[in-house]
């Protein structure tokens, strides 16, 4: 059986089980900042959802949770066609880029 991938942008979504690791619930349902651009990639009806992190201390590029509580939720972006994602949980990662001596996350 295939897992669920969405692609919006430069931000995976798999949908998988409830974590079972300790999580650390963020105040808004934004996945990734554009820090060139100024866009986010959010949810739409920030009530839909809730967004994890690993720790407190998250950095840009360590994978988070979104958990979809209502039947559905809007996944947008300025410059993306926007993705419905149903109810349940999903790891969320930042596409990253390799360059001479480090790996960064990809910024647009």
């Amino acid at each position: 059986m295939t897992t669920p991938l969405y692609r919006h942008g430069d931000v995976l979504l798999q949908a998988t089980a409830a974590p079972t690791t300790p999580l650390h619930r963020q105040p808004h349902t934004t996945l990734a900042h554009g820090e060139l651009t100024g866009h986010q990639h959010r949810i739409a009806e920030a009530s839909a959802a809730e967004l994890f992190a690993p720790t407190p201390t998250a950095r840009p590029g360590d994978p988070q949770f979104l958990h979809v509580t209502a039947p559905h939720a809007t996944l947008v972006h300025e410059e993306h066609a926007p993705i419905r994602l149903p109810a349940g949980w999903y790891r969320v990662w930042q596409q990253r880029e390799y360059t001479p001596g480090s790996v960064r996350v990809v910024q647009d």
